[in-house]
């Protein structure tokens, strides 16, 4: 499936996440259930637009010393990341039960922002959030981290799972404050203007409801079945 150019991919980073998931849920081409980060991921860097590129994975551990060759596969991994047109993301999944290094930090960031990558989503930790927040690259984990113990990569090119998500190579991830979410290829080129019409169906619930707070009215509930059953027509 081809990737959108970076145009497109620009114009999804005018949507925050919440519209982006309503918007699939218009295509019907999964459940509703599926497709997006379970609660535990957070942005840590004050970005105030969406992360918006394409997945890059890997597996780290942070227990016990790396063989050789797990060695060289970061040097793979850095290739993978720099081989894929840009923007990219690195999503990594610490398969630790308990993890305890931070794979990530701004040695790392800045490395791979040099290799064409926006960001990281990781089910792992993350450190030198100041450094890397100046450096203006994404850093969404599930921990904090102060060491990076003997983090290293045990499988990479993969699927991955993060918070209940599941991410292929090359997935199409959007991911905000709120969370993440993997945008189906079939879809991506008409999801802009998805979101567009999910935004203004939304209009014919927010805009009564509005008005009728500042009037210091309350809408009967007939209205209200009213107004959204305009919205949800809409969709």
């Amino acid at each position: 499936m081809k990737r959108l150019n970076k145009e497109q991919l620009n114009v999804l980073k005018e949507f925050d996440t919440p519209t982006v998931c309503n918007a699939l849920e218009g295509f019907r081409i999964r459940s509703n259930t599926v497709g997006f980060c379970h609660p535990g991921m957070v942005l840590r860097t004050s970005d105030t637009k969406p992360m918006v590129g394409y997945a890059v994975t890997a597996k780290i551990s942070g227990w016990g010393k790396p063989t050789e060759e797990q060695k060289e596969m970061m040097f793979s991994y850095f290739r993978d990341v720099r081989d894929v047109e840009e923007p990219t993301v690195a999503v990594i999944q610490d398969i630790d039960e308990r993890p305890i290094g931070s794979f990530w930090g701004e040695v790392q960031a800045t490395t791979f922002k040099a290799l064409g990558a926006v960001g990281t989503l990781t089910q792992g930790g993350i450190r030198d959030l100041n450094e890397v927040d100046a450096l203006g690259f994404y850093f969404f984990s599930t921990e904090m981290m102060v060491a990076r113990a003997e983090s290293h990569l045990v499988e990479r090119n993969t699927p991955v799972e993060i918070c209940g998500l599941t991410i292929h190579p090359g997935d199409l991830i959007h991911a905000d404050h709120h969370g993440a979410t993997v945008i189906p290829a079939a879809v991506a080129p008409r999801l802009a203007e998805a979101c567009r019409r999910v935004a203004k169906a939304e209009l014919f619930v927010l805009e009564p409801c509005l008005k009728a707070i500042e009037r210091g009215e309350k809408p009967t509930v007939d209205q209200l079945r009213q107004w959204r059953e305009q919205m949800v027509r809409l969709r």
